[in-house]
C-alpha cells in the first residue's frame, strides 16, 4: 500500500456477539478497518465471555502476523488487549506488541511518532503531513476513555487528505502515557493541550476530541486560544443529563457519601461485568484502588467545570441517534449551553445512514467526509451557520 493510498472502511454496524459491549468492540476493530468481517465471525463464534475475547483474539493476530497481515494483527491485538485487566503484566505487554505491530502495518505511510514531556513523564504523539493540496492548518486530535490513539490512524489519515496537517496525541491516563509513562488522568483537558501546541510550536490549530474526549475538546477550547475550532465527537457536557432533571441533585449528594458509593459500586461492578470493566479502566486511569472514586470521576464531568460559556470558537458537535454512551439528550444540552460559541453546528447521524451507533461505527467514512468538510469551512475564518 502506497504511503498516500486510504483503505476502504466498511458500512455497516453488524451483529457479531449477542452482547452488546463485546459486539461494540468486535465493530470498532471492523468499522476501523483492522479486521476482516469473515475472521470476527468465527471469532465471535468462539466467545462466550469478555475473557475469551483475549485468547481468541491472541491467536488470531498471531495468525495475521505469521500470514503477514501485519494490519489485521494489530486490530487483533488491540481487541485482545482492550479485555486485558488493566493492572496485568500482560495488558503492558500486549500494549507494546500492538505498538510493534502498528509500527509495521504502517510503515510505508508518512506517519512520525513523538514523545511531548509532560509533568515528569511523556505524552505520547503522532505527526502526519497533509495530502493533496495543503490547507496550511493542523488538527489535533485525540480519543476519550479507553481507546489508544493508534486505532485512530484510519481517521487522521482522511483529515491529511483532506489538506490539514495532523497530530494525533494521548493525553495523561491515556495509552501510552499512562501505561509506558505512569501518568495518571486530569479532567482539565487545556494542560495536555497547552503542552503539545507547545511541542510543535503552534500558534493556531483545529482540536478534534473522540467518544468522551468530546467533553475535554471542549474544555480544552474553553480555555486555550490557539485553538480555533473544536469538534465533540460526540459531546458529554454533564453525565447527570442523562438522567431526568428531578434526580440529578440526589444523584450527585449521594456520590458524596463515598463509603456508600463504595460498597454500591463494588457490589454493582461484581453483579455486571461490564461495570466492572468501566470501573477497573478509571481505577488505573487514576492509579486509584477506592471505588468510590469511579464515581467521582464521572461526575467530574459536568456543566460547572466544563464552563460551556468559555467557548467562544466555531464548534462542530456529531453524534448517532441510537448511540449507547454518549446519547443525543447530552448532545442537545450541549448545544444549548454554548452561547458563546462563534457558531455551532450539530450532525445527527442516523440508522438511515448506518451511522446511529458511538462514534459512527458502522460509516466512518460518511462521518470523516462531514467532519473533514466542516474543518475546511471553519479554517477560513468566516464561521459556520449555526445549525441543529
Amino acid at each position: 500500500m502506497g504511503a498516500r493510498e486510504l483503505v476502504a472502511l466498511p458500512v455497516g454496524f453488524d451483529r457479531f456477539h449477542r452482547r452488546d459491549f463485546i459486539n461494540y468492540q468486535l465493530n470498532r476493530a471492523y468499522a476501523l478497518g483492522f479486521a476482516d468481517r469473515h475472521e470476527l465471525v468465527d471469532a465471535a463464534a468462539h466467545v462466550r465471555s469478555m475473557a475469551d475475547c483475549v485468547t481468541v483474539f491472541e491467536a488470531l493476530s498471531s495468525r495475521a502476523a505469521a500470514e503477514a497481515r501485519p494490519r489485521q494483527a494489530a486490530g487483533y491485538e488491540r481487541v485482545a488487549e482492550f479485555f486485558t485487566p488493566p493492572r496485568s503484566a500482560e495488558k503492558s505487554n500486549r500494549y507494546r506488541r500492538y505498538r510493534e505491530l502498528f509500527d509495521t502495518a504502517f510503515a510505508d505511510t508518512a506517519i512520525a511518532r513523538h514523545e511531548i514531556p509532560y509533568a515528569g513523564g511523556t505524552l505520547p504523539a503522532y505527526s502526519l503531513p497533509a495530502a493533496g493540496t495543503p490547507t496550511g492548518d493542523t488538527v489535533l486530535l485525540h480519543g476519550g476513555f479507553d481507546s489508544l490513539i493508534e486505532e485512530f490512524f484510519p481517521i487522521c489519515q482522511r483529515i491529511a487528505a483532506a489538506g490539514f496537517d495532523v497530530i494525533a496525541f494521548e493525553g495523561p491516563g491515556q495509552g501510552g502515557a499512562r501505561t509506558l509513562n505512569g501518568l495518571t488522568f486530569d479532567h482539565d483537558w487545556e494542560k495536555p493541550v497547552g503542552a503539545v501546541l507547545d511541542h510543535f510550536r503552534l500558534d493556531r490549530a483545529a482540536l478534534v476530541g473522540i467518544s468522551m474526549g468530546g467533553y475535554w475538546a471542549l474544555r480544552a477550547a474553553g480555555r486555550e486560544p490557539r485553538v480555533h475550532s473544536v469538534v465533540a465527537w460526540p459531546p458529554v457536557y454533564d453525565w447527570l443529563y442523562r438522567l431526568p432533571p428531578a434526580l440529578r441533585s440526589p444523584v450527585r449528594m449521594m456520590v458524596r457519601h463515598r463509603r456508600f458509593m463504595r460498597w454500591s459500586v463494588r457490589t454493582r461492578a461484581r453483579l455486571f461485568p461490564t461495570l466492572r470493566v468501566v470501573v477497573n479502566q478509571v481505577l488505573y486511569m487514576l492509579d486509584s484502588d477506592d471505588p468510590a472514586d469511579a464515581a467521582e470521576w464521572f461526575l467530574g464531568m459536568n456543566a460547572e467545570h466544563l464552563d460551556s460559556g468559555r467557548v467562544n470558537q466555531d464548534v462542530l458537535l456529531m453524534c448517532g441517534e441510537h448511540d449507547a454512551f454518549q446519547p443525543p439528550a447530552l448532545t442537545r444540552a450541549q448545544a444549548q449551553a454554548l452561547t458563546a460559541a462563534r457558531s455551532v453546528t450539530t450532525r445527527m447521524f442516523t440508522r438511515a445512514e448506518r451511522a446511529d451507533q458511538h462514534c459512527q461505527m458502522g460509516n466512518l467514512e460518511l462521518a470523516c467526509g462531514v467532519l473533514t468538510t466542516w474543518l475546511q469551512a471553519a479554517g477560513t475564518d468566516a464561521g459556520v451557520k449555526r445549525e441543529t
